[in-house]
């Protein structure tokens, strides 16, 4: 995932309008790639943090405890792992094969690698100025089918029905980069308010949650006449509020749930990575070039609505619980767990 990145700058580059202008165009087409490298990453970090976060919608007694380790299971689809780039989406960059042979304009659009995605196959080429010239490689992506990863669950029963549960995985490492979630939610029994679906075993509960999914890949890694740029990494940060409703049927020691989720979810884009050396020499606006790209990130931020249903099955054997369950929508995710109850 690493763009190698060679950034060839002559002694005698100044800081004209006109180079400057060039620069502009450079920072505006990598904000325009950068959202479409990493968006399928972030839309597919709302699902993984949306399953599992009911284990059951029955009341449970005042101050059980649950504690929980899972697993979880995102399979990446292959509409994702890519997407086409044709060069007249480009200001600064035209776009090289691997043998450094342009890719003629009416030849149509090229397949590139999101961060779900591949090997990369192309180069891409600007020049600021007479003397100066920017080539890239396209990023790669993490080249995965499935991202599997561990985290622990815990809740406790509350008053009249409620609930209060927690998730928190540690930062998990990808083949080119990290993720990491965690957060809150509140749960309340709604059956408790019915007694025909208690006698029939039948469990409704609501559910709200506040989770937080921070993944990062390696983006940028450049080295150049005068040092890096300080873009090493890219990191997608997700605040997602979560609205469920679930139902479940108990026979014995088996539970079968069913969920409808709504997600409301804040995606922001931040470049990282250590400090660049071009700063020396070269700034944007009195601010350095990472602080000119986070900036012009802003551009790409976005709210999105996510639906999706959930399955799930629970079964009992003494005080232990293994649970299974799968969320559907736009993408596919799977999580396993073992569960003690206090």
């Amino acid at each position: 995932m690493i763009w190698i990145c060679l950034i060839f700058l002559s002694k005698s580059f100044s800081q004209s309008p006109q180079a400057l202008s060039r620069i502009g165009l450079f920072l505006n087409d990598g904000v325009m790639y950068s959202d479409k490298y990493i968006t399928p990453a972030t839309d597919a970090a709302v699902y993984q943090s949306s399953s599992g976060w009911m284990t059951s919608p029955k009341k449970r007694k005042l101050y059980a405890v649950t504690l929980g380790i899972y697993g979880n299971a995102f399979f990446v689809p292959q509409s994702d792992r890519s997407f086409d780039i044709s060069n007249s989406e480009f200001s600064f960059f035209t776009i090289q094969d691997l043998s450094g042979n342009p890719v003629s304009t009416t030849s149509g659009p090229v397949t590139m690698p999101t961060s779900l995605g591949g090997q990369s196959q192309y180069y891409l080429v600007g020049q600021l100025d007479d003397n100066n010239q920017i080539i890239m490689e396209s990023p790669n992506g993490v080249n995965q089918e499935s991202i599997i990863y561990p985290y622990l669950q815990g809740s406790i029963s509350l008053w009249k029905g409620f609930e209060f549960a927690v998730k928190y995985s540690t930062k998990v490492n990808l083949k080119r980069g990290n993720y990491q979630v965690y957060g809150f939610a509140l749960k309340h029994n709604l059956n408790q308010y019915f007694s025909g679906l208690n006698k029939r075993k039948i469990n409704l509960a609501a559910l709200i949650a506040y989770s937080k999914e921070d993944i990062s890949f390696d983006f940028i890694d450049p080295i150049t006449t005068f040092g890096t740029l300080g873009i090493s990494k890219i990191n997608g940060l997700v605040s997602t509020t979560q609205f469920q409703m679930s139902v479940s049927k108990e026979w014995k020691n088996f539970e079968l749930m069913f969920s409808s989720i709504a997600n409301y979810s804040d995606f922001k884009y931040e470049f990282g990575g250590e400090k660049g050396t071009i700063d020396e020499v070269i700034t944007i606006n009195n601010q350095t070039v990472r602080e000119e790209f986070n900036k012009r990130l802003q551009s790409i931020y976005k709210n999105k609505y996510i639906g999706l249903v959930e399955l799930s099955g629970r079964y009992q054997f003494s005080k232990f619980y293994v649970q299974s369950s799968v969320a559907f929508g736009k993408f596919v995710n799977t999580n396993l767990s073992v569960q003690y109850e206090f």
